[in-house]
């Protein structure tokens, strides 16, 4: 642990003295690293990346739907020189050649970036952040459609403008930064509904992580109204 704090502090150095973003100066850094000899491998020596961790899905989701686990897929596109392709390119890959459906072209190729170290978790191509919050309310869909579009009474201050809406299917809005944020609403039942949030366009981790917490306190704040 003290080890990986060290290791954080000299990446939040080179970013305040460089201006690069965490994952740039993570890669830099690397890059500069003296190579380290491998440890002998024994029966007892646990595996030295989890890869599915920084993947950020389960070897066995991605095994069962694509045929490789994540080890597998970092070595084949080791391999096949995707390290150094864009994104686009290494899903064009996965979809052309080894024939993914786009949805899991666009999973591997995104799990294969983590890994690699070129995309943080909750990072986009663009290197921006999202925040995605779901929450089911015991109340109808038109009800949470109304008492959502009310979002004065919720949202402690902060505005919401309208761009396009679907009645009790979608919202889309802008944030006062100009971010967008989409609603989602899903009826579950006579008296039960979904709502599936999304901020996106969002510049730093930092400010993810902020945007997360607000947007959880105001859907339990929205809860509370509409109990």
């Amino acid at each position: 642990m003290p080890m990986q704090k060290d290791w954080k502090r000299l990446v939040r150095a080179r970013m305040t003295k460089t201006g690069e973003s965490y994952t740039t100066a993570r890669m830099r850094l690397l890059e500069k690293r003296p190579a380290a000899k491998p440890p002998a491998k024994t029966a007892s020596t646990p595996p030295s990346v989890d890869f599915a961790a920084l993947a950020g899905m389960s070897d066995a989701s991605v095994a069962l739907k694509t045929g490789r686990s994540w080890k597998q897929w970092s070595e084949e596109l080791d391999r096949r020189g995707a390290a150094a392709l864009p994104h686009r390119e290494t899903a064009k890959l996965l979809r052309s050649e080894y024939e993914l459906p786009s949805w899991w072209a666009q999973t591997v190729t995104v799990g294969y970036e983590r890994i690699r170290g070129r995309r943080e978790k909750g990072q986009k191509v663009d290197g921006s952040f999202a925040v995605n919050k779901s929450k089911v309310f015991p109340v109808p869909l038109a009800d949470l459609w109304l008492g959502f579009v009310r979002c004065d009474r919720w949202l402690d201050g902060a505005k919401l403008r309208m761009s396009k809406a679907t009645k009790h299917k979608s919202m889309h809005m802008r944030w006062t930064d100009g971010s967008p944020v989409e609603a989602v609403f899903l009826a579950k039942g006579a008296s039960k509904s979904q709502l599936a949030l999304t901020h996106s366009r969002i510049p730093s981790r930092a400010e993810a992580a902020k945007l997360r917490e607000f947007w959880s306190e105001r859907l339990v704040k929205l809860s509370d109204l509409l109990r």
